[in-house]
């Protein structure tokens, strides 16, 4: 598996907190390992907050992984005005899950304003699936934020 890397320019200030190599060493080794682990895995993404891509398995082209980064967003901030609304009124959203036919979306929060996806068969267990992202969340353990964008 390769991993595809978001890239910066000097005037785009998002960056992960690991440099561009070690991003595609550790976090892809990581990413990959969810892939293994985890029983009906399609894709895994792992995105900024605002929607960019930071990481994506090669199963996904780059088209598709920009596509899957820009709905994921979504629906964290969905999730996000639903949570200030009728949860506690932080806003603060621990994961978000959406099935459709052919598939299940999972979405957790991966850091200071980053986000981990997967994509799933339909039949794949949500409990496996949410304990294994879980636990690559923890081995990136704060290791991993995407800072906002500055104008």
């Amino acid at each position: 598996m390769t991993v595809h890397t978001g890239t910066t320019s000097a005037t785009d200030t998002t960056s992960a907190t690991f440099s561009a190599s070690t991003t595609e060493e550790k976090l892809g080794w990581l990413v990959q390992g969810l892939l293994a682990r985890t029983p009906g895995a399609r894709h895994a993404l792992v995105l900024s907050r605002d929607g960019l891509k930071l990481c994506s398995t090669a199963e996904l082209s780059v088209d598709q992984a920009d596509h899957l980064a820009a709905i994921a967003a979504g629906i964290q901030a969905l999730s996000h005005g639903a949570s200030l609304q009728f949860g506690d009124g932080t806003g603060d959203v621990r994961s978000a899950m959406t099935e459709f036919y052919g598939g299940i979306l999972f979405i957790i929060e991966a850091g200071q304003g980053a986000h981990l996806a997967l994509v799933t068969a339909e039949e794949a267990d949500a409990g496996l699936v949410g304990h294994n992202m879980g636990q690559l969340v923890e081995q990136l353990d704060g290791h991993l934020s995407a800072p906002p964008r500055r104008p």
